[in-house]
């Protein structure tokens, strides 16, 4: 068996696993890091992974050795300098007129390249400015336009739960969320309540809808006759994610009870209830199909 460590790099909060080739490590330790083409500086986070020998030749990241206080000085001057491309990006951007809000700067550890992560609401030519950011630091660069997600998984924040927002904590990839999620999970369409501070539909709506949509596909509509131990009634209404759902009865009461406590009456009469969701706004179209960019 082979070790595989978790590890932390500083551009986001996401945990990689990489191949530690034998080495000992402990929680902390900062480690020298190959990531495919480039050669990276992280930090231990989990040291207890263990998989089999023949998954290993196929991971491509692997531990070269634990930082040494030379390492450890490279990582400053690389910090100091990424300081100094905020200032110099900001000069340069306001020297060509160009409207970009730069979100973050991040030079390779092994100075490969330095990258300039931005936004912009509309796509921008900044051939000139990357010269001039080239021949001022003596490297590589590169300007990545990002969407507002991105954004927000490299700032970070609090998210509506009070917890630090998933994409910053464990989500690797943005997956395709969409208003029919929401509406899916009886959630109130209100734009204000749905979105994360990205101003997109939250990510959470997508842990749970495959729960909901299987409950739902295999439970009888609202307003189904059915009949139990209590007595007669009709479908009022559900709970998912206790595979339950509501019977009103005749005296007008209800009772959550088990799918599997239920069974459908083919003599009841057919109830037709109102909806008593409450009153939501209505949602522009741009939140109809709401995908990653």
């Amino acid at each position: 068996m082979a070790a595989i460590v978790g590890t932390i790099f500083r551009r986001n909060g996401n945990v990689y696993y990489l191949d530690s080739s034998d080495i000992a490590l402990n929680m902390g330790d900062k480690v020298i890091c190959r990531l495919e083409e480039v050669i990276e500086i992280g930090e231990i986070v989990s040291v207890s992974s263990r998989i089999s020998e023949d998954i290993v030749p196929s991971i491509t990241k692997k531990i070269i050795r634990k930082a040494t206080y030379y390492d450890m000085s490279v990582d400053e001057l690389n910090k100091a300098k990424e300081a100094e491309g905020y200032k110099k990006f900001e000069e340069l951007s306001k020297k060509y007129n160009l409207p970009m809000k730069l979100v973050d700067v991040h030079i390779i550890f092994d100075k490969s390249k330095m990258i300039f992560y931005f936004t912009s609401e509309k796509r921008v030519d900044f051939r000139e400015m990357v010269k001039e950011l080239a021949s001022y630091f003596k490297m590589r660069i590169e300007l990545r336009q990002i969407g507002v997600r991105d954004e927000a998984k490299i700032v970070g924040g609090l998210g509506p739960c009070g917890m630090n927002l998933c994409c910053k904590s464990f989500l690797t990839d943005f997956e395709s969320i969409s208003i029919k999620m929401a509406k899916d999970q009886n959630l109130p369409l209100n734009p204000l309540k749905i979105s994360g501070i990205c101003g997109r539909l939250m990510c959470c709506l997508k842990y749970e809808y495959e729960s909901y949509r299987d409950f739902v596909d295999n439970a009888p509509e609202r307003g189904t006759p059915v009949k139990c131990s209590y007595g007669k009634g009709f479908i009022f209404g559900y709970e998912p994610l206790k595979s339950n759902v509501i019977v009103e009865f005749e005296n007008e009461t209800r009772v959550s009870m088990p799918l599997d406590e239920i069974e459908i009456d083919p003599e009841g009469k057919m109830e037709i209830t109102d909806n008593e969701a409450e009153e939501t706004d209505i949602l522009p179209d741009s939140f109809e199909d709401t995908y990653p960019e």
